[in-house]
């Protein structure tokens, strides 16, 4: 199947043959379905909790904070921005010249409302010789459109999503980026000191860094902390192969094998490198101005805090489980937090024997932890909360995406479309043990759970290979608690016009 030359390109990349063909196996027989009990929601899955509740837990998390352990904020931002604007790419290669399309008329109508419209009039200028508005009082929308998206103007069409100008400030227009600097600032600081780390792909990472070395000095002085920031790529061993439509292996024209990157799940390499205490978890488009942060802060500390309270009982009980087999009352109160606080449940086990229930418990509490905000459902697309059946029998919360459901089971197809609440990648993890050694992330992933989707390449179709999502499959073997969060926390720009939204004014 695979020349000398292949096998060259194969190590080169850190990879196996055996690993190879194991991907070609994949996307030829795809990936089952998950079998699912049921949508999550309120009392079944999902804690909502009241304002006593609320305070409880963000006491928790500035308690937790003042002891000095290290906090990270990780933040996927490799993605590039040219999804934002497709609409506007569709209508510089239209046939007519002036705006037409609803979306098209709703930018040019509110161009003055963006962030970056001072950036591209100075853009405009320089190429064009008008600045935005006159350039569109003489009918000339197309040229506003080539300065935003083009590499003669801003080249927002090529630029990451963390780097476009996002909102503005009486002192100068903000980043995603930024904005997630001063988020760190506000929820992740400990000892006068944030880290966050950014993941990038390889083009942007210099573009990142030069932002952050103009950024930092400002943001350090304005919010009085000291920001520790790192930046990681995407590994070439994570990509995957592609196929043709007959599953065998897809080459460029030169002859090579083509891999694509594996999708958000390969992040679970990266993350498994960070060194921390708690790691927050949130997607590089979901930030807002600082007028409307307190919400989100409020909560991100919320489920911070649920998330220590549960591990400093999970590790109370591994060091009982570590000191001999417990008494069966004690053994009980175990299997009952299992069963409710961690939502894991196993048909018969309250039928074991002490070191069976022993043995079971110490493998339910020794692993990941991860707190996910859920907000209600408004239609988004996306993954929502489920309660699924793993391969050991037991049943326990997942993020699932639409892909992950079998669509000729109805009743399956009837949970998704009528769950209550949504996954807005809202998540907080401990990714350490009881004896504060780091957990080896990659051990606790479902392999079984990747995407397969049709992808096209220079006119040719293809089939593509993404690996377990990283809050989806590749955290399924957490021990995972979803949290109701207020809907104003989710707020992410999917296209330039999102960014006309109050949220984001």
């Amino acid at each position: 199947m695979f020349s000398n030359q292949d096998l060259n390109q194969i190590a080169q990349r850190g990879n196996t043959p055996e690993a190879i063909k194991h991907q070609l196996t994949e996307i030829k027989e795809g990936f089952p379905f998950l079998k699912i009990e049921a949508a999550a929601a309120v009392g079944n899955g999902i804690l909502s909790l009241d304002s006593a509740q609320v305070e409880k837990f963000v006491n928790e998390w500035a308690t937790y904070l003042s002891d000095q352990h290290t906090i990270v904020k990780f933040v996927p931002a490799s993605g590039a921005a040219s999804r934002m604007f497709k609409n506007l790419f569709a209508f510089l290669s239209a046939d007519y010249d002036e705006p037409t399309t609803d979306f098209e008329k709703y930018f040019f109508e509110n161009i003055k409302k963006f962030a970056f419209k001072k950036a591209l009039c100075a853009k405009c200028k320089e190429n064009e010789g008008e600045c935005v508005c006159d350039l569109i009082k003489h009918g000339k929308y197309k040229a506003v459109v080539a300065n935003l998206l083009e590499a003669k103007g801003l080249n927002y069409g090529q630029l990451p999503k963390g780097l476009l100008l996002f909102h503005q400030y009486e002192d100068g227009p903000r980043t995603p980026m930024e904005e997630h600097l001063v988020e760190a600032a506000l929820y992740a600081c400990s000892d006068g000191k944030a880290n966050i780390h950014f993941t990038v792909s390889h083009d942007h990472l210099e573009l990142f860094k030069k932002k952050v070395a103009e950024s930092l000095p400002y943001m350090e002085k304005k919010f009085n902390v000291q920001f520790n920031v790192s930046f990681s790529e995407q590994k070439p061993s994570t990509d995957t192969i592609a196929a043709n439509p007959d599953n065998t292996p897809f080459r460029n024209e030169d002859g090579t094998l083509l891999f694509r990157p594996g999708g958000h799940g390969a992040l679970i390499e990266n993350l498994n490198e960070i060194d921390a205490d708690v790691v927050f978890i949130k997607n590089i488009d979901n930030v807002v101005p600082d007028r409307i942060k307190d919400e989100t802060v409020l909560y991100k500390k919320l489920i911070a805090g649920v998330l220590v309270d549960t591990q400093k009982k999970v590790f109370e009980y591994l060091r009982e489980l570590e000191a001999g087999v417990p008494s069966r009352e004690k053994l009980a109160e175990m299997l009952r937090f299992v069963e409710i606080i961690l939502c894991c449940k196993k048909a018969g086990a309250a039928e074991l024997t002490d070191a069976e229930l022993a043995e079971y418990l110490k493998i339910k509490f020794n692993r990941p932890i991860r707190v996910c905000g859920v907000v209600k459902n408004v239609g988004e697309p996306g993954g929502g909360p489920f309660l699924c059946y793993n391969s050991d029998g037991t049943v326990s919360p997942q993020i699932l995406e639409s892909s992950q459901i079998d669509t000729n089971n109805e009743e399956y197809v009837r949970m998704f479309k009528e769950g209550t609440h949504f996954n807005p990648v809202d998540l907080v993890c401990a990714t350490k043990d009881y004896k504060g050694n780091r957990f080896n992330l990659p051990e606790y992933v479902d392999k079984k759970t990747g995407f397969i989707s049709s992808k096209s390449k220079n006119g040719k179709e293809l089939k593509a290979l993404e690996l377990p999502g990283l809050w989806n499959g590749a955290m399924s073997d957490w021990s995972t608690i979803f949290v109701e969060v207020p809907i104003g926390t989710f707020n992410p720009v999917k296209t330039v016009n999102d960014l006309l939204r109050e949220q984001h004014q």
